[in-house]
């Protein structure tokens, strides 16, 4: 199993060093060539903005549709926004992949950014602490999408369709390794 973890800009370093702990081959990918013979990928947090303007000039947004079509790709943070069907505004290249809307910076400011335990459905060993840093929430889902997270308001902070996966929050800033062994194992069924 090889994982790839988008590297234009964001916390690409910390989902690299997560999948290595877990024995799993991760790569850096930052040209449409480098998605050729991973498995899975993460896009990772960051500027959502940024991402897709990188995205655009590296020629890998219709080469990131293609993967996330077939082949299980997660989201965190920015990476659920740049996931979504709809984001709000027109302008940001998004990869439209998901039945999601998402509202991006749902929380504020930089200060504003906090830290919860969350019940993940399918998750064992209890709650997650889920680091949220000026994260996005999805405000709607459309059939196929599962949603297995909510905070305590309701509000949607993980979900899944698929072979795709998008979270709110940073779990590469844990040392919780059981969402990056659930990603693995959605690629092992597709691999199998």
């Amino acid at each position: 199993m090889k994982i790839g973890v988008l590297a234009l800009q964001g916390a690409f370093i910390e989902h690299i060093k997560m999948l290595r702990r877990l024995g799993v081959e991760a790569v850096e990918a930052r040209l449409p060539h480098q998605l050729d013979d991973l498995d899975g990928l993460i896009i990772p947090g960051g500027e959502s903005t940024t991402i897709g303007k990188l995205a655009t000039s590296y020629g890998l947004i219709e080469p990131l549709r293609r993967f996330a079509e077939t082949k299980p790709t997660w989201g965190t943070c920015a990476g659920m926004i740049f996931l979504a069907k709809d984001i709000g505004i027109d302008e940001q290249p998004i990869l439209g992949a998901m039945d999601i809307t998402v509202d991006r910076n749902a929380f504020g400011r930089q200060i504003d950014s906090f830290e919860t335990d969350l019940q993940i459905a399918g998750l064992a060993g209890g709650p997650f602490h889920a680091v949220f840093i000026r994260a996005p929430v999805v405000t709607a889902v459309e059939a196929p999408v599962d949603v297995l997270a909510r905070l305590d308001d309701g509000r949607i902070v993980a979900v899944r369709q698929g072979q795709l996966l998008a979270t709110a929050f940073h779990p590469e800033l844990t040392d919780d390794l059981r969402l990056h062994s659930s990603f693995c194992d959605i690629v092992k069924e597709t691999l199998a």
